[in-house]
Parts: structure tokens; C-alpha cells; sequence
């Protein structure tokens, strides 16, 4: 039988569904670690290599 895209169309929904929605999931939890993260840095002093203008 001959394939067309109609015959996917569903499929294609459900997958930019679920790829919306794991999206939905990993941006907002990118994001919050990457906030915790420079936080961090900034709050503990600036001791280490973080945040201080030293290179090495």
C-alpha cells in the first residue's frame, strides 16, 4: 500500500506532544540549575577560580 504523510499525521502530533512537553519540563529545570549554580558561586565569596577575575 502506498505510504503518504496523512498516514504518519497522527504520530507526528503525538511526537511534538511529547516533545513539547518534555521541553515544558527540561527548560524551567535548565534554567533553575543554572541559577542555583551562579548563586552559589556569587554567595560563597568569592574564593576559587569563580567570580574573583583570577585566571589561574
Amino acid at each position: 500500500m502506498h505510504e503518504t504523510l496523512s498516514h504518519r499525521a497522527p504520530l507526528i502530533i503525538m511526537t511534538m506532544f511529547f516533545a513539547a512537553l518534555a521541553m515544558n519540563i527540561a527548560v524551567p529545570a535548565f534554567v533553575l540549575a543554572a541559577m542555583g549554580l551562579i548563586r552559589w558561586m556569587i554567595l560563597r565569596g568569592g574564593e576559587g577560580p569563580f567570580l574573583t577575575g583570577r585566571t589561574a
